[in-house]
């Protein structure tokens, strides 16, 4: 599987809805989470219901976990948005070291030239600046990391068409040789 492309497609998505909806993305993604784990909460709840007394296992408490934590999260959106710019500001911090890495192991088979080094920098310093300022100014923040998802995004699908066609074949995994049957000495 492909992850670089998986990542920068998925990095483009979410850049593309915190630039356009920057005041509400926070909301209606924290919103999004509640309704998700809402969902498991009220098929195992109503599961146990439904069954006859007779069949009824130990009752779901983690379902009721699960629906308290969903009603607080659909309720109360705001205070979750906050830790989601910790959250999100931590993901480009990640997100930089990882294209950091990968461009130093591309080193070893190919010349990466150190405008390359220059994208993953300032994803990393993004990520560090939301970090240490998240509440300030949350709007801004989410633009911020929205328009840096996007250069993250478009950056890792660069990296990808760049460098992945020059990466040397494993010899192992795609040798063409038959393997014989062996046989069992005592």
């Amino acid at each position: 599987m492909n992850y670089s492309l998986l990542r920068a497609v998925s990095a483009l998505v979410v850049g593309l809805v915190l630039v356009f909806f920057p005041d509400k993305a926070a909301d209606y993604l924290v919103i999004t989470v509640g309704v998700l784990f809402l969902i498991p909460s009220l098929i195992s709840i109503i599961g146990y219901f439904a069954q006859g007394a007779d069949m009824r296992g130990h009752f779901p408490v983690e379902g009721v976990g699960s629906m308290l934590l969903a009603l607080w999260l659909i309720i109360v959106p705001g205070f979750f948005a906050d830790l989601l710019t910790y959250i999100l500001g931590f993901i480009l911090l990640m997100g930089g070291v990882q294209q950091l890495s990968s461009l130093m192991a591309a080193r070893r088979w190919t010349v990466v030239p150190v405008g390359f080094y220059v994208v993953p920098v300032l994803i990393l310093l993004a990520g560090l600046i939301s970090l240490f300022n998240p509440i300030g100014a949350r709007s801004t923040v989410f633009m911020v990391i929205g328009f840096t998802s996007l250069v993250y995004a478009a950056s890792e699908l660069v990296n990808w068409f760049k460098f992945s066609r020059r990466r040397p074949q494993d010899s192992l995994s795609h040798q063409t040789t038959e393997i014989e049957d062996a046989q069992v000495i005592d």
